[in-house]
């Protein structure tokens, strides 16, 4: 099966590691609520789920059992790619990023170099970027690069050069933009980064953060690539106006596809796109 062009991947990021429930009681921060967010978001028209996982006091952890609880809720609930998170939070060290590939998830994120994150740095050194590439290969996960400027988009040249792709073939990659510290949120900076894209690479989506959601959802429309929206990036659908649920933004992002003649791509189609096993 080849995936159609005009079949647009959308990811949810519903819960990310830097806001608290106490700001945003909407967020999805127990194995219960990710279920639930799961089912909705996918009847909404998301294939893949990006997921960080908080503990019974609501804050970030990288607990192998709470991980492995939170991909067992989602598979339970959806059918949706899952895909967990190996940036934690900011504060999180690098052998307890490495272990989150122990839960088995479908995908994992895999950040191609050290950035800026507001007043923070998060930490992702060359060596630490080789050693999670190979250990996902070996296990059969997939990686979403996550690129935050152009210099990694450079490095994930560097790193296919050297280990080749990971298993499956094809190589997804996503652009996280308009963090404080990273590239802006604009369609200049994302027409550069994806002109920059090493050939290997098979699809890309684009992620705008908080007020750059919009513009930069658009412009990965315009240029074919697909989408990641969730609360882990944007607490608002309009100015001032809160985000009701995580499914809101993803039928949003329907919404905007359907404007650019692009259909929903279905977790299965996911899969493909992704090279993993059906």
């Amino acid at each position: 099966m080849t995936v159609a062009a005009d079949r647009l991947l959308i990811t949810v990021a519903p819960t990310g590691a830097e806001t608290s429930k106490a700001d945003c009681p909407q967020l999805p921060t127990t194995p219960e609520e990710i279920a639930h967010t799961a089912a909705e978001c996918e009847a909404a028209g998301a294939a893949m789920i990006h997921i960080h996982v908080r503990d019974g006091e609501h804050a970030p952890t990288l607990d192998l059992a709470l991980l492995k609880e939170w991909v067992a809720a989602v598979r339970e609930s959806s059918s949706l790619v899952v895909q967990l998170s190996t940036g934690g939070s900011v504060h999180d060290p690098l052998d307890a990023r490495l272990r989150v590939l122990e839960a088995e998830p479908d995908s994992c994120s895999l950040t191609m170099g050290t950035t800026n994150f507001g007043d923070d740095v998060f930490l992702n050194p060359w060596p630490f970027v080789r050693e999670l590439y190979q250990a996902a290969v070996e296990r059969g996960i997939v990686p979403e690069f996550e690129l935050f400027d152009l210099g990694q988009v450079h490095a994930l040249g560097r790193l296919l050069a050297l280990h080749g792709p990971p298993s499956g073939g094809k190589v997804h990659c996503d652009f996280v933009m308009g963090v404080p510290g990273g590239m802006p949120g604009t369609t200049p900076a994302l027409v550069a980064g994806v002109a920059a894209l090493p050939d290997g690479v098979t699809s890309w989506s684009a992620t705008g953060i908080g007020r750059s959601t919009l513009a930069v959802a658009m412009a990965s429309l315009s240029m074919g690539g697909h989408l990641r929206v969730g609360m882990e990036d944007v607490l608002t659908i309009a100015r001032g106006v809160p985000v009701k649920s995580n499914a809101e933004l993803v039928s949003r992002a329907v919404a905007l596809g359907e404007l650019a003649q692009r259909t929903p791509m279905t977790p299965a189609e996911c899969r493909e796109l992704l090279g993993l096993p059906a």
